[in-house]
């Protein structure tokens, strides 16, 4: 029983955490989404497991038993067997392995956040350019090179190579 209020109150603090799991962050890989629906259906089980074992169970009736079968000697072994056994509280050990695996996973996907935040700076600072320096009907094209110096290379490299037609649909 002391396993079972352990894991009931481990289940409540995850669950009333602040956490939003309508986020972009939880939608975005389809591999983490499927992962946090996984998580959120077990933490959902476990609570309504912990919900309807949380009270003891009925004491069995082993009169209406009695009443009910033809070989009373029967129903009086599994009363003696029922009142005799008393099992052990099933705990769960944690195993160190198991824990440095979590941990590293941990730390992985902390590597992977901070990867992924670098990557947003910089796909912001790239609208904001993009933003500043739109085409339009008054650039010139010696504008358009300084701008975009990648693209003005390309275009320059497919006229050496005479590739007109390269980006083209009809090929």
């Amino acid at each position: 029983m002391a396993s079972l209020t352990r894991g009931t109150s481990v289940v409540r603090r995850l669950a009333h955490r602040n956490i939003d799991w309508a986020s972009p962050l939880f939608k975005g890989d389809p591999e983490l989404a499927a992962a946090v629906a996984s998580f959120r259906g077990w933490a959902a089980n476990a609570e309504a497991q912990a919900e309807k074992y949380s009270a003891p169970p009925t004491a069995i009736d082993f009169a209406k038993a009695k009443s009910a079968v033809r070989d009373t000697a029967l129903v009086d072994a599994l009363e003696a067997m029922y009142k005799s056994n008393k099992p052990p509280a099933e705990t769960y050990e944690w195993s160190a392995e198991d824990q440095a695996d979590k941990a590293k996973q941990i730390e992985d996907a902390k590597g992977r956040l901070a990867f992924t935040q670098e990557m947003i700076e910089d796909a912001e600072k790239e609208l904001v350019y993009m933003r500043q320096h739109r085409l339009n009907r008054e650039m010139s094209v010696g504008d358009m090179k300084e701008v975009y110096p990648d693209i003005a290379d390309e275009i320059e490299t497919e006229i050496e190579k005479r590739e007109w037609f390269k980006d083209t649909l009809s090929k």
